[in-house]
């Protein structure tokens, strides 16, 4: 019986590679919305309107510490070609701890952000700045996929503004990455709290320097940048009008979300895929099991387990999953070449092996090449071993195998990587979280949820309007943080276009009542 079409859309990415010898509690997903190149992590390639900055940093926001006052250099990025007024190019250097008040605390590093003021309106007009929040990455990256802003800069007439995430990129407090990322003492200011405390001096500082006190903000991140962008409107009304969260999980924490909401949206028909993982165990349990699976899927090292092979398939899949959007469509090309493989039903290891070519291409080898730990990697470990505690389990209704979440086995395993264990409801005690619309229906306003609902982290997504002014857009066949991406007139499918046109007129209708309100004050 030939097999059925699939039409299942995978889990989202799992943990990015870390060391082989490390200890990672429940490989929790990192939630960045992009898929990063190697080549992808210079800013050498920025068009000439764009400038690098460094903001010099507090090192702890929310410590007051003498040592909480040490700094780091963060880095933006500034584009004012067009622009007819003042304008600033000294590096920025911010607090490392901005809720410390001892002596330390008043150490800084330079934080680096990236401007792009091409189109915008100027201080006069009072024209918005769109500020888009880095997450668990280099800025680099974002600049060249990160569409929203730079799709819709002439249409607002608007300042744009990128912002490094602290610890990431050229964004390092302590004078070197080695220095930050040493221990449990200087990994401690790195967290959300303190991140958006960053953005928010570096949005001051730049308001100031073209002296555009006036000019209304609008935050925009995707998936863990997201979740800042509506932390921070929650946390800093003051100083963003409103808030684009893409794709961000607020609701992934604590219990809030069924631990199985995550690879609950994988549906339909996986047959294939589940069978798969009962046959590769079956064989690596015989003799010369790892030799057969070894040669079976070209491996270019000789597999020391079966979970190496599994681990590598599951994120395979939920990596196709992630970035699966158009003109590409991984998933299809995945589950094309095991639906065109012409083995038997008897034979599924083939089939994954069909998919797995398809999808990679041809190479020499697959599964395990040498590769070198990112320092995305790095900090998004650090990170969901600190705050970031999004309990994904599996139950038994998945194509993946069954694996509750664990949460003492999740905080030993953190204990043993860091000496501190986790804060496992630090995010909803701080930000909030449960009865979120009874809660924020009368308290915030101007945030904009927006999710794709292929997406498997949709599941942990605000997903209906919380009020009139907290507004859920969603679409059907969306995937991770499709909507902020840049633009295709070509390639875009019109439900993706209507989902963007929706998200623009609800930000000018921000922008215009604030207009009003700024008239008649």
């Amino acid at each position: 019986m030939p097999l059925p079409s699939f039409q299942l859309w995978l889990a989202l990415l799992l943990l990015a590679a870390a060391c082989a010898s490390a200890v990672h509690p429940r490989k929790l997903a990192r939630l960045g919305g992009l898929k990063r190149l190697a080549a992808s992590e210079s800013s050498s390639d920025l068009p000439p309107e764009y400038e690098i900055h460094y903001y010099r940093q507090t090192l702890d926001h929310f410590n007051y510490k003498p040592e909480s006052y040490a700094t780091f250099q963060q880095r933006y990025i500034l584009n004012y070609k067009c622009w007819g007024g003042a304008n600033t190019s000294s590096p920025i250097f911010v607090y490392t701890d901005h809720f410390n008040y001892k002596p330390e605390s008043y150490s800084t590093f330079e934080q680096r952000y990236v401007i792009n003021s091409k189109y915008w309106g100027g201080a006069n007009a009072s024209a918005p700045i769109l500020v888009y929040f880095g997450a668990e990455a280099p800025l680099d990256g974002d600049l060249a996929v990160i569409g929203f802003l730079s799709d819709n800069a002439i249409r607002f007439n608007a300042l744009l503004l990128y912002i490094e995430h602290r610890y990431y990129g050229k964004s390092i407090p302590f004078g070197s990455r080695e220095e930050a990322l040493k221990n449990g003492s200087t990994l401690g200011y790195f967290n959300s709290a303190q991140a958006i405390a960053d953005y928010a001096e570096i949005i001051i500082h730049v308001k100031k320097s073209f002296q555009a006190e006036n000019s209304p903000v609008i935050v925009i991140g995707g998936s863990y940048g997201g979740m800042l962008a509506s932390w921070f409107r929650l946390k800093y009304p003051h100083i963003a009008l409103g808030a684009l969260a893409s794709s961000a999980p607020v609701l992934y924490f604590d219990d809030i979300t069924p631990q199985d909401g995550y690879y609950s949206i994988v549906t339909k028909d996986f047959r294939t895929i589940q069978k798969s993982w009962a046959v590769i165990d079956e064989i690596a349990s015989k003799p010369n099991g790892l030799s057969i699976l070894s040669k079976k899927f070209r491996t270019c090292k000789p597999l020391t387990d079966s979970d190496e092979l599994k681990n590598y398939l599951d994120s395979m899949y939920s990596s196709a999953a992630q970035y699966n959007k158009p003109p590409t469509y991984p998933v299809n090309i995945i589950c094309g070449g095991i639906d065109s493989s012409t083995n038997s039903e008897n034979d599924p290891l083939s089939k994954i092996v069909a998919g797995l070519f398809a999808y990679t291409g041809n190479r020499s080898c697959y599964i395990n090449a040498p590769t070198n730990v990112s320092e995305t990697s790095v900090g998004w470990r650090w990170q969901t071993c600190s705050e970031m505690v999004i309990p994904i389990g599996r139950g038994n209704d998945t194509m993946f195998p069954p694996k509750p979440f664990d949460l003492q086995s999740y905080i030993q395993d953190c204990k043993d990587l860091y000496g501190v264990p986790p804060r496992p409801n630090w995010v909803t005690t701080y930000y909030g979280g449960h009865s979120i619309k009874l809660i924020l229906q009368r308290f915030g306003s101007n945030i904009i949820f927006s999710n794709g609902l292929k997406d498997p982290y949709s599941s942990g997504g605000v997903l209906e309007n919380l009020s009139d002014t907290i507004t859920a857009v969603h679409t059907v066949n969306g995937s991770h943080c499709l909507d902020i991406l840049v633009a295709s007139k070509t390639t875009d499918p019109e439900w993706l276009v209507a989902q963007r046109e929706v998200e623009i007129k609800i930000i000018d209708g921000w922008i215009n009542e604030y207009y009003d309100d700024l008239r008649n004050q």
